[in-house]
């Protein structure tokens, strides 16, 4: 499968086409409140099925009581990287559909998407680098934070000041296999 280095057409944002997952971030590097004020009211402004918002998040930075509470649950893999970061976010979605007989919102995941996707985005716009991941104990953490009925943690973000560069040419999929590879042959 061949796979594109760069990005094509040269118009894509800089913010898209300059994003990278970094695996080493800058402990001395901070996030602070009014940046971290910045990403949640991006993931806010994020799109959702009927407008349900279905996302919640658990934020910490290093230093806060709470941190630990969540570092201890990071698989070893991302621990390496991720308590270097200055701010963890546990991202949860609501997948069960207020005031219907819906238990189940099939759009509830997606939408959190969308939402990180935002705030992955205003991050970029801050100079701050995100590392979306699942390495961690999710039972352990589910336990751990105890989220409210119907809430679910998905994933983490750690966020903060990238240590290093990003990597020269990002391998990516072609355009036309994106276009392709779901789809049978005729």
């Amino acid at each position: 499968m061949r796979r594109d280095q760069e990005p094509s057409g040269g118009g894509m944002h800089p913010l898209l086409a300059g994003r990278f997952s970094p695996y080493r971030f800058d402990p001395s590097a901070a996030v602070d409140d009014a940046s971290l004020g910045l990403l949640l009211e991006a993931a806010r402004w994020a799109p959702s099925a009927g407008n349900s918002q279905p996302w919640g998040f658990f934020a910490t930075r290093p230093g806060e009581p709470d941190h630990e509470r969540v570092v201890r649950h990071l698989a070893p893999s991302s621990a390496r990287w991720a308590t270097d970061a200055g701010l963890l976010v546990v991202t949860s979605t609501r997948r069960h559909v207020d005031d219907t007989e819906l238990q189940y919102s099939e759009f509830a995941d997606y939408d959190l998407g969308q939402a990180i996707a935002h705030m992955t985005l205003q991050a970029e716009a801050l100079g701050l680098a995100s590392h979306q991941f699942r390495a961690f104990d999710m039972e352990g953490l589910t336990k751990e934070l105890d989220p409210n009925p119907g809430w679910a943690i998905v994933s983490m973000v750690a966020v903060g000041k990238a240590a290093g560069e990003p990597p020269e040419g990002r391998d990516r999929r072609s355009v036309a296999d994106l276009l392709s590879a779901p789809w049978a042959s005729p």
